[in-house]
């Protein structure tokens, strides 16, 4: 696996987007208008930083790292049907990881992801990231519905020191 930074190659972009269906974000469906329109209004650049996760090379995916001024970021990783199941995954969450702590100094990465995606959820884990937080309706569908939403986190001691330092979430006395 390869990650590079995207440089406004927007029908690839399109390609993977609308050629994808994306059951666990809030649209499962994007269309090109939607997508030329926010690389149009700088969606992938202003605030952001965005890398082609690329595989036998293809652009098979997307890392989208938002916040990336502030000390905690949030992201958005996308991947193609054809290659989700095989470790990609885990594999653009350690080099988001080495990225954010290694050159950016990142202090902490937060990802939230529904519930019900437990493919999502394993990579988070296999990744090193510690489920935080279960949000009961917390995340909007663009069909009007609300899912759970689970809340993980890698911060940079973990990652320094090769470790996963549980959290305190059931500590008592609340």
């Amino acid at each position: 696996m390869e990650v590079v930074l995207f440089n406004g190659e927007i029908d690839d972009l399109v390609r993977l987007l609308t050629e994808n269906e994306w059951p666990y974000h809030a649209d499962m469906s994007v269309e090109e208008n939607t997508v030329r329109k926010a690389v149009e209004k700088g969606y992938y650049a202003d605030g952001r930083e965005t890398f082609w996760i690329i595989e036998n090379e293809e652009k098979v995916g997307l890392l989208i790292i938002n916040d990336i001024d502030d000390t905690i970021p949030l992201f958005d990783l996308r991947l193609a049907v054809s290659t989700r199941g095989k470790g990609l995954g885990v594999r653009a969450l350690k080099w988001m990881q080495d990225y954010l702590f290694g050159e950016k100094n990142k202090v902490r990465i937060e990802g939230y992801t529904r519930a019900d995606n437990t493919a999502m959820r394993k990579c988070f884990t296999k990744a090193a990231f510690v489920k935080e937080g279960y949000l009961r309706n917390a995340w909007e569908n663009s069909d009007g519905t609300v899912s759970d939403t689970v809340l993980y986190g890698a911060i940079y001691e973990d990652w320094k020191n090769a470790t996963v330092t549980p959290n305190r979430m059931n500590e008592v006395p609340y």
